[in-house]
């Protein structure tokens, strides 16, 4: 499992040779089928923009992009708050000291029982190690009795020593419950049993014989051609939809989790690594920084964050398996993070013009810092880079409860407003719409009622949806008072205004639903009408902050009110103003 830190990387001793990628050892990594380290230069890294100071966009890469700041003294290094988390997490005495300790100077009166089965011995007997992580390692291992006798597994062995914290154990806890939760997903390791001892936690899992997705990189020279790279994000963006959908987050999602169910050229991919997933409600966010430094997304940075930071990771792995190279790079970890923060990914330079546009779109709203404005598992299946592709499914996606749930609860002229917005719609846009329309099972005469959207998740419901309150959540949306509605009105309801304001069109998508609201439902309005609208409190000086919003010459409503209007803006959001 990776975690946010890693040591320095030494720079080469050639100036114009490349830096190879590091494993999280900081050595060398190994190929399992050559028996050879990997010397050659993988990942080289992207030029960064001229967000930093004299950072030209052909800088070389075997320097650190100086930093531009803001105030006289540099701000503190976003390393060291993680790292600090880290050695709290888990234990740690040293607080630079990022990785698990050994010893147990910290699990006096801890209850490391978990109730799992202690007859492991009895069941399989270990064979060799096929790897090793942060938190332990796995074993190839052979079934002796049960339903699997005689077949292979790969055992996940976590030592109780390395438990020193209540959040170390419950970390354990929570890994085991949700892949006994979701198993069963093609594009999932595929779980069997757990079991304990007085010295370990054994993980029972699907043996895949295929290696890592970053191996299979690696093999191809470093990057995937754009059909076979296609393959791959189905295969992904499946599974983590799937996740999304029961309110679970992987937050370690990166080439190394990914691995093979064979050596075959065609061969399933596989998520594994769920030692750092949790759960999440729609409507929350979680705050610990768990990742890994290239894969990280900006809001973890600032721990406020949900499923959409999943979506950066994809978006860098994206990245990666088309040209070969990181988005965001740097010497230092503490420069990996300032590149992730402030440096946008070089997509205008080669080998990106030779690429198709839809891949290059599908990359950028992916790698969009603002995570409002990321699409979801769903969205990305749905984009037109993948549309067409043999084998994809759309599944249902957990935002449109929360967009649903907003539009039923505006004002009268917001669901105006973005009832003209939906009209500009293209078509690959409203195709996503229609899927997820047909998925809450429209009636006879093509209406759907806050019913189905409940009925809908319980079709899809898991144990983990369930600890993870996603159902909660489906059956409060279908609680709401509102009359039934049809695929015009859904579309409405179910348009995210951030996401359709990252693409390039957004203006044109403004420009043409103002004209169309300007036709059929912009007529003059008084200040303090719109006020009552926007619901603002007699406190808010309704006369300074909205006289902007409506056209003097006419009483009606202004573009820049309407586009405001599309936003949702609040009353909170005004008094911060």
């Amino acid at each position: 499992m990776g975690l946010c830190h890693g040591k320095p990387i030494e720079p080469p001793q050639n100036p114009s040779e490349k830096p190879v990628i590091p494993n999280d050892d900081n050595e060398p990594t190994w190929n399992s089928q050559t028996g050879k380290s990997r010397n050659f230069p993988f990942y080289s890294p992207s030029p960064l923009h001229s967000t930093f100071k004299n950072s030209p966009a052909n800088s070389s890469v075997s320097s650190t992009p100086l930093r531009l700041f803001k105030r006289p003294f540099p701000p503190p290094s976003p390393a060291k708050h993680i790292r600090a988390l880290l050695a709290r997490r888990h234990g740690s005495v040293e607080p630079n000291d990022a990785s698990i300790p050994e010893g147990s100077e910290c699990d006096v009166g801890l209850d490391k029982d978990f109730g799992y089965s202690k007859s492991f011995t009895s069941h399989y007997e270990l064979g060799e190690e096929v790897g090793r992580g942060h938190f332990g390692y796995t074993c190839s291992a052979k079934a002796k009795k049960g339903s699997l006798k005689g077949q292979d597994v790969a055992v996940k062995v976590i030592p109780k020593s390395k438990m020193t914290t209540a959040i170390a154990i419950e970390d354990v806890r929570r890994e085991v419950k949700i892949l006994r939760a979701l198993t069963g997903h093609k594009n999932l390791v595929q779980f069997y049993d757990a079991f304990e001892d007085d010295d370990n936690v054994y993980i029972v899992m699907e043996l895949c014989k295929g290696g890592e997705l970053l191996d299979r990189i690696l093999s191809r020279g470093g990057k995937y051609p754009e059909e076979d790279a296609k393959a791959v994000m189905v295969q992904i963006l499946s599974v983590v939809a799937y996740c999304h959908l029961q309110g679970v987050v992987h937050r370690d999602l990166k080439p190394e989790n990914f691995l093979f169910t064979s050596r075959d050229e065609h061969s399933q991919l596989k998520a594994i690594d769920f030692g750092l997933s949790d759960y999440v409600k729609p409507d929350e966010r979680l705050n610990d920084i768990v990742g890994s430094a290239y894969y990280v997304a900006p809001e973890v940075l600032h721990r406020s964050y949900g499923t959409e930071a999943d979506m950066w990771s994809i978006g860098v792995i994206a990245y990666i398996l088309l040209c070969g190279s990181r988005p965001f790079w740097a010497r230092t970890e503490s420069g990996i993070f300032r590149a992730v923060l402030k440096a946008d990914p070089s997509l205008d330079e080669a080998p990106w013009p030779s690429f198709s546009a839809h891949s290059v779109d599908f990359v950028k709203r992916l790698l969009n810092k603002d995570y409002r404005k990321r699409l979801t598992a769903a969205q990305a299946l749905s984009h037109p880079w993948l549309a067409g592709y043999h084998d994809v499914k759309i599944p249902l996606d957990i935002i449109t409860y929360k967009l649903v749930k907003a539009y039923i609860c505006s004002s009268f002229l917001r669901k105006a407003s973005l009832g003209a917005l939906a009209k500009t719609l293209t078509i690959p846009q409203l195709a996503y719409l229609r899927e997820q329309f047909t998925l809450l099972g429209p009636n006879k005469c093509g209406f759907i009622f806050l019913h189905n959207f409940k009925t809908a998740v319980a079709k899809n419901s898991t144990d983990a949806m369930k600890d993870s309150r996603v159902q909660d959540y489906a059956n409060m949306v279908s609680s709401l008072q509102y009359r039934k509605l049809d695929f015009e009105e859904y579309c409405a309801a179910a348009i995210s205004v951030h996401q359709l304001e990252g693409m390039e069109s957004w203006e044109q998508h403004a420009r043409r639903a103002y004209v169309l609201f300007e036709k059929d439902g912009n007529r003059p309005i008084m200040i303090e009408e719109l006020a009552s609208e926007l619901g603002l409190s007699p406190s808010v000086p309704v006369h300074v902050v909205l006289q902007d919003w409506i056209r003097h010459s006419d009483g009606k409503l202004s573009f820049l009110g309407f586009v405001r209007l599309l936003h949702e803006i609040s009353s909170r959001a005004f008094q911060k103003a």
